[in-house]
């Protein structure tokens, strides 16, 4: 099981986090993701980080499918592949039509077929293949009636690193992680509970790999978890409360709320309904109140040694091949400490 952290899109103390990283290359972490919302874009701070490092793996944790091109989301990739010398790891997802319509300006339609599309396209433009696409959401190039009729078939001019940069899907939908298994490299849940998993995903996970190209290789499972290890730390377990209360509550309207409807596939089916109401009436901290324990808990890596053993062998045996640990901790050597640890406790499963 590979171990990996994630950095924070907010502007607060960055570079002292990516000067940190060096050390967390010498403890053992093997991948950092870094997220794009409607913050700071996820290229420029992965630029820096691969300036920085030189062994870790880098991967955009995610960048979102309606706001690039197809073409410059492949060229993206692979001048990110090319600065860091073969360490990049393109992570897409499709967002929610609030960030999405609301931010960008752009309709959030068939966000399935726009991702098979823009992966076929990507793979394409790294073998150096004259772009040549005709799909139902993107043609490339653009035909002569939508245009001045001067477009041509072209070819990236670089030599891409690697033809087959790694693609990770953020996807909690059925549809979109029966996808994912058939066409991606990784997955990548949020919220993940390595109990509900098989239930929850196990029926879509089948299916897509049944009609998985083998030369892919087995599909990276990427679980996501707080981290604190301790007899003393099981408070930090409220930590995930307003994140969790943001999502399951306001990451979309009534009835297109995607986490909502992971946490009632979950079986809260009640305390969905309590969180959303309350966040979509203004009391976020009344909403985080009633996301459950159980939930905080079972994602979490959060308690006394031999409790976090049980969690990872928990996760391990889910199928998570990539744990993407958020370490919780007062000063650097103590994250630092947490994830020797954790690469330890891993290496032993």
């Amino acid at each position: 099981m590979r171990i990996g952290m994630s950095i924070s899109y907010s502007d607060a103390g960055f570079r002292q986090t990516v000067d940190e990283l060096a050390d967390y290359e010498k403890a053992g972490l093997d991948v950092v993701f870094v997220a794009e919302a409607y913050s700071f874009d996820a290229v420029s701070q992965l630029g820096y980080i691969a300036a920085k490092t030189e062994r870790l793996e880098i991967a955009s944790g995610i960048m979102q499918i309606y706001t690039r091109t197809p073409t410059l989301t492949a060229m993206t990739a692979a001048g990110l592949d090319f600065v860091s010398e073969g360490r990049f790891t393109l992570g897409i997802g499709a967002s929610g039509p609030q960030v999405i319509e609301g931010f960008h300006g752009v309709p959030y339609t068939a966000p399935l077929g726009r991702t098979r599309e823009i992966i076929e396209i990507c793979r394409k433009v790294w073998r150096r293949e004259r772009l040549e696409h005709g799909g139902k959401h993107y043609t490339v190039p653009l035909p002569a009636d939508q245009g001045t009729g001067l477009g041509k078939p072209l070819k990236l001019i670089n030599r891409p690193v690697r033809a087959d940069i790694p693609i990770v899907v953020a996807a909690i939908g059925p549809k979109n992680v029966e996808l994912t298994a058939e066409i991606a490299n990784g997955w990548e849940p949020i919220f993940y509970m390595p109990e509900k998993a098989k239930d929850v995903w196990g029926g879509p996970l089948a299916a897509g790999k049944a009609r998985r190209d083998p030369a892919l290789g087995e599909l990276d499972v990427v679980g996501q978890a707080a981290l604190a290890i301790g007899d003393d730390v099981q408070g930090f377990l409220e930590f995930g409360r307003p994140m969790a209360a943001l999502y399951i509550g306001g990451m979309g309207a009534k009835g297109r709320n995607f986490y909502n409807d992971l946490a009632r596939r979950y079986g809260f089916e009640r305390e969905a309904d309590e969180i959303q109401d309350l966040y979509l009436a203004g009391k976020k901290d009344e909403a985080a109140a009633k996301v459950p324990h159980e939930l905080l808990e079972k994602m979490s890596l959060i308690g006394p040694e031999g409790h976090v053993r049980e969690r990872l062998a928990a996760m391990r045996e889910s199928g998570v091949t990539t744990l993407n640990v958020s370490p919780i901790a007062g000063d650097h050597k103590s994250r630092l400490a947490l994830i020797e640890k954790v690469k330890e406790m891993a290496a032993g499963l």
